[in-house]
């Protein structure tokens, strides 16, 4: 029996000449890899990272890799997929939860929040640039680890200056604080620790330096 869901696309691998797992974020699933016939080089652009789909998935009761079919885009997400820096900014935000969420993990609320997040990120005309800080330390908290200052500040000692404001602040200020390009990527390296330190885990998160490129 086949089931309807709504995921967040982080990735995907290839599985042979046709097919791919897609590596997604649902709330009835979690992080789970779906395996996906792909044919047209055209059907790929729902693959595209942070894209939100609709789906239909198909139990296997012999495996664990399920499928999934009749995949549609739920939103077009023109805002980021036109926008140069909203296109590299969402590369990066899925390769952090890709190698953040283990496949399987289910995180209440997290689902809702990063959809949130995306449609949020889409719709910013302006003042996006700190998007990506306010969206990692929005995510700790989306993981259960609220990041305060003192528990923070050993993972950002040279740029304590510079993070203070975005833990005081809410959304819209924290995309006014001003900030350099090089400022950015230090405090994202900074936040990308912390997570590690968290989660113990390794977050390589090979996008940084394309964010870093684009933003400089």
């Amino acid at each position: 029996m086949t089931e309807s869901i709504e995921a967040i696309v982080l990735g995907y691998t290839k599985f042979g000449e046709n097919s791919v797992v897609v590596h997604t974020l649902s709330e009835e699933y979690g992080r789970r890899g779906f395996l996906v016939r792909v044919g047209k080089k055209a059907g790929m652009a729902l693959l595209l990272p942070m894209n939100i789909l609709e789906m239909d998935i198909v139990p296997n009761p012999k495996s664990t890799l399920w499928s999934a079919r009749n995949l549609t885009a739920r939103d077009p997400l023109n805002g980021i997929r036109n926008n140069l820096y909203k296109n590299t900014m969402s590369l990066f935000l899925s390769e952090v939860l890709l190698r953040t969420v283990k496949d399987g993990q289910m995180e209440d609320g997290l689902f809702p929040w990063c959809l949130r997040s995306i449609l949020t990120l889409d719709g910013l005309e302006t003042d996006f640039s700190n998007f990506h800080i306010r969206f990692l330390l929005e995510f700790a908290d989306a993981l259960g680890f609220r990041p305060t200052f003192e528990d923070i500040a050993p993972f950002a000692e040279k740029h304590l200056k510079q993070l203070k404001p975005f833990l005081g602040t809410g959304f819209s200020e924290s995309m006014l604080i001003p900030l350099r390009g090089e400022e950015r990527n230090a405090l994202c390296e900074d936040i990308l620790r912390y997570l590690e330190y968290h989660t113990e885990s390794a977050i390589r998160v090979q996008s940084l330096a394309v964010l870093r490129e684009v933003f400089s």
